[in-house]
């Protein structure tokens, strides 16, 4: 990740990939970076003899079509935000390594939510899953209604990269103009470490301020760094997913880190963020740590 580095969108072709791609270059607009847009291609196996395989188009004809693909992205970015600086590229690779080295110096990369794969009615995309579970950096996933007013959203748990999804979605919100909704989930009393029993009687009202109070220790700190943010908190009873898929629907980003405090130390999706790139009503951003 590099904050001054441009905002990447990967394409292939997809109306998906084009919605993204707005997306992406309103992302520049409001950040004042460049926008980078990156088709990956590789020339697909066939799985039949040459004899009996489709005809494929010439050498030619497929440069042509690659280009083709990015113009079109290029075409929708510069009419959604006619000032920004656009760079468009083919690059030769698969589309998950590709995007995953070109994340390495972006501020922000911007995905469709499905594309043009071998299960084209999938509701995500292997490139989008794997690009939000490896990158360096914030992945932004273009699902839901890209084009929605409202609050951003961020889901707080108090864990570290809980803390950098406030800090992004509160930076978010400042430059939309819009407000900063943090929304905190429980269920019940934590667990203090791997193998511990949950206790089957607790104190339902101190619960409730320990959990509100964690909430409110999450976004301490930002009307400080935003004095001009107006910032609700949204402290609920439930299941993370559901709550934050609710709220989704009245979003116009959902900002989520890549795992929370009561995730396994070993995945790099947590089961929050992972149901949530399947699930969001609205554009979601998955906080990633960056590499060391």
């Amino acid at each position: 990740m590099n904050p001054e580095g441009p905002v990447l969108v990967g394409v292939d072709g997809s109306a998906a990939a084009v919605q993204a791609a707005r997306l992406a270059a309103r992302e520049a607009e409001m950040r004042r970076r460049p926008l980078r847009i990156v088709h990956a291609f590789v020339w697909p196996a066939l799985q039949a003899p040459m004899a009996l395989a489709p005809a494929v188009p010439p050498e030619g004809e497929v440069e042509r079509y690659t280009r083709e693909i990015v113009d079109e992205a290029a075409r929708a970015a510069a009419d959604e935000a006619p000032q920004i600086e656009i760079a468009t590229q083919v690059v030769d690779g698969a589309a998950t390594v590709v995007l995953l080295a070109e994340a390495r110096s972006a501020a922000l990369v911007v995905l469709g939510d499905h594309g043009f794969g071998p299960i084209s009615g999938a509701l995500i995309g292997s490139v989008a899953s794997q690009v939000a579970t490896h990158a360096d950096g914030p992945v932004l996933v273009a699902r839901g209604d890209c084009d929605r007013s409202g609050p951003v959203i961020v889901g707080v748990d108090g864990s570290e990269l809980s803390a950098q999804a406030v800090e992004f979605a509160a930076e978010a919100a400042d430059l939309r103009g819009t407000e900063l909704l943090a929304v905190h989930t429980w269920t019940h009393p934590p667990s203090i470490g791997p193998g511990d029993m949950q206790p089957l009687v607790y104190d339902a009202a101190a619960l409730r301020a320990e959990e509100e109070a964690v909430l409110a220790e999450s976004v301490a700190g930002v009307r400080e760094r935003h004095p001009d943010l107006t910032v609700r908190q949204l402290s609920v009873q439930g299941r993370a997913t559901k709550v934050l898929t609710e709220e989704s629907a009245r979003g116009q980003l959902l900002v989520v880190g890549a795992r929370g405090r009561g995730g396994f130390t070993g995945l790099l999706l947590g089961s929050v963020s992972n149901a949530l790139l399947y699930r969001s009503q609205c554009p979601l951003v998955v906080i990633r740590p960056p590499r060391h």
